[in-house]
């Protein structure tokens, strides 16, 4: 770890900062911005949702395109992943409270963007 003067604050490396190239935060910010990340984040604001019912949802969106933005937004701790333990088996996905706060906001600009389409 990086050491650092507690007189001159913390350390640049421990300081988050979504413009830093090497900020952990902008690789998330990335993530979350995709088109389909972001669409996944909305319709799982919903509640705990099964993988074919958000790809009915996502409109547009391949088996394979959701299967890996749902993997990534799970690495980044947005949401988590849980087999069903029932024959056949199922998968289910559910927030996590951050990505309940980032889809939130998502939420937001959502609306803002389709109240302007019957403006």
């Amino acid at each position: 770890m990086t050491r650092h003067d507690p007189a001159t604050g913390p350390s640049p490396a421990l300081v988050a900062d979504v413009f830093a190239r090497d900020c952990a935060s902008r690789a998330v910010f990335d993530d979350v911005t995709s088109k389909w990340a972001s669409l996944a984040l909305l319709a799982l604001l919903d509640g705990r949702t099964r993988f074919n019912a958000l790809r009915r949802r996502v409109d547009g969106i391949s088996e394979k395109m959701l299967s890996q933005n749902l993997r990534t937004l799970e690495r980044d701790g947005l949401l988590v992943r849980d087999v069903v333990d029932v024959i056949p088996a199922r998968v289910e996905y559910e927030l996590t409270p951050l990505g309940r706060e980032v889809a939130g906001h998502l939420r937001a600009l959502a609306d803002v963007l389709e109240s302007t389409v019957n403006r």
